[in-house]
């Protein structure tokens, strides 16, 4: 008796790009699969470089990706798990799932993204299995967008110009009837890979709401009716409910940015006010800081701008830890770091703050707080980061200038200046009048005693002199580039 040849299989590696809309690579898995008759395999890798540091940004990923998996069950699509270094996690693929036919995926830019990809398309390459890498997590894909000669851009403002002109692509719809006619529910693929996910996913610290392609298109639609008119004039302010809120489904990849950006460009059309423009550009930002990852690699862990490569950081442990843990005395920084720990997430004006207080007020590196935040952001885009921080720190390209020191205090005063937000994350400071609540170690002690809010006990003196720390900062920054 003649037996049947077995079904060759297509596989789609899913990473942080965890929806089914406008999915470039998962729809030519798709189309593939239909055209060379093949089975569809959906895969998701749990790496170890992953699964070794548990922190908030990789619960807030993890319970995403669980969510994901979830959701595609109720649609009858398996989503397979696979463990370990990849050169194993596709040796068992290969052992286990029969005869692959191609595996498609989304690149991303850093560095471990980029060896990660090179270990599996030599692994596959030697078994002779085509891997394809096809672009869908950038609205223009790092390396697109170019000056008229060839050359990278090192400056956002002409990047910009360049990106608007440029014509956008249009999104890559899925056939969601076809993926369900391919797809294979291979049982026990990877059992232990399977049973590991499910340890990761459990032992999560904190559970969050709101999660995954559904809530993502939600938040959309609900950004583009509520948020994105006004933005320009509240995105700024940490007390208002003024920005978008989809960066973590922009990090998972639950939300597709150029849906994002077909969404606001279409406002822009229709509506009137700068809220759609203003929107728009920080999309661009996106794209631009990963395009430098692209160029300049090595931008990673090292300082665009090379003069200032080995500036004398302090080493001041017990002033990391006051700015990690919100008590620097300076409350706008304290709040913005306090809502950090307490919801993984901070205002994009917050953002600018605190790096600029560690990395001028206290001549901390850069590279520590950029860690710290990478622990702790559950919309942790590495190239995006790193890029706000070394702007921030004066060190990148097209960064604030050195001499440019924010003044916490006066930040305080123009962002939340009746000390809304201040309030809602220290608490201690509830009760403080608004004339000290930018400096509430400035009260006398007898309002300290009214206020319930003794400096020294229920809330730290400034741990440094701004004024004297923005000489210093300065100067050190002036030394380094006369070198």
């Amino acid at each position: 008796m003649e037996v049947a040849a077995m079904t060759a299989t297509t596989v789609l590696w899913f990473r942080n790009d965890l929806r089914f809309h406008d999915h470039p690579a998962l729809a030519e898995a798709v189309e593939y699969a239909e055209t060379h008759d093949t089975d569809l395999l959906l895969m998701f890798h749990l790496h170890p470089y992953f699964t070794d540091n548990t922190d908030i940004s990789n619960d807030y990923f993890f319970q995403t990706a669980a969510s994901f998996q979830k959701d595609a069950e109720s649609e009858n699509v398996k989503i397979h798990m696979l463990s370990g270094e990849v050169e194993d996690a596709f040796s068992t693929l290969l052992e286990r799932a029969g005869e692959i036919n191609a595996v498609f995926c989304t690149p991303e830019v850093t560095s471990f993204a980029r060896k990660r990809d090179e270990k599996a398309a030599s692994f596959l390459t030697d078994h002779s299995v085509p891997f394809y890498s096809v672009p869908g997590n950038y609205i223009h894909e790092p390396g697109t967008v170019e000056k008229d000669n060839g050359d990278p851009y090192k400056v956002y403002t002409p990047f910009s110009r360049k990106w608007m002109k440029e014509a956008k692509p249009e999104l890559r719809h899925v056939d969601m009837d076809v993926l369900k006619k391919r797809c294979t529910r291979k049982k026990a693929l990877d059992q232990e890979s399977e049973e590991a996910f499910d340890r990761v996913v459990n032992s999560c610290t904190r559970s969050w709401e709101r999660l995954g392609e559904k809530a993502a298109l939600e938040r959309l639609e609900y950004t583009m009716k509520k948020i994105v008119p006004g933005y320009q004039d509240t995105r700024d302010l940490p007390s208002r409910a003024g920005t978008t809120r989809i960066s973590p489904y922009l990090r998972t990849g639950s939300l597709s940015v150029r849906k994002v950006y077909e969404a606001a460009a279409s406002q822009m059309e229709t509506t009137s006010g700068s809220g759609a423009e203003t929107f728009i550009k920080e999309l661009a930002w996106r794209d631009f800081y990963a395009a430098i990852l692209h160029y300049f690699p090595e931008a990673e862990k090292d300082e665009f701008q090379e003069q200032y490569r080995n500036l004398p950081w302090s080493e001041n442990n017990e002033h990391f830890s006051a700015w990690k843990e919100g008590r620097t005395g300076f409350p706008i920084v304290d709040a913005g770091m306090r809502q950090l720990n307490q919801i993984g997430w901070m205002h994009n004006r917050l953002r600018m703050i605190t790096a600029s207080f560690l990395t001028k007020d206290l001549q901390i590196d850069w590279q520590k707080g950029e860690a710290y935040f990478g622990h702790k952001l559950i919309d942790y885009t590495p190239s995006s980061n790193i890029g706000g921080w070394q702007w921030a720190a004066s060190v990148g390209t097209d960064a604030v200038p050195y001499f440019r020191v924010f003044s916490p205090v006066r930040q305080g005063e123009r962002f939340d200046p009746e000390g809304t937000f201040i309030r809602q994350f220290l608490p201690e400071l509830k009760h403080v009048p608004d004339k000290y609540i930018q400096e509430p170690h400035k009260m006398p002690e007898s309002v300290q005693k009214e206020a319930g809010c003794i400096i020294g006990s229920d809330y730290p003196e400034p741990v440094v002199d701004h004024k004297e720390e923005r000489k210093r900062a300065i100067a050190m920054f002036e030394e380094a580039k006369d070198q």
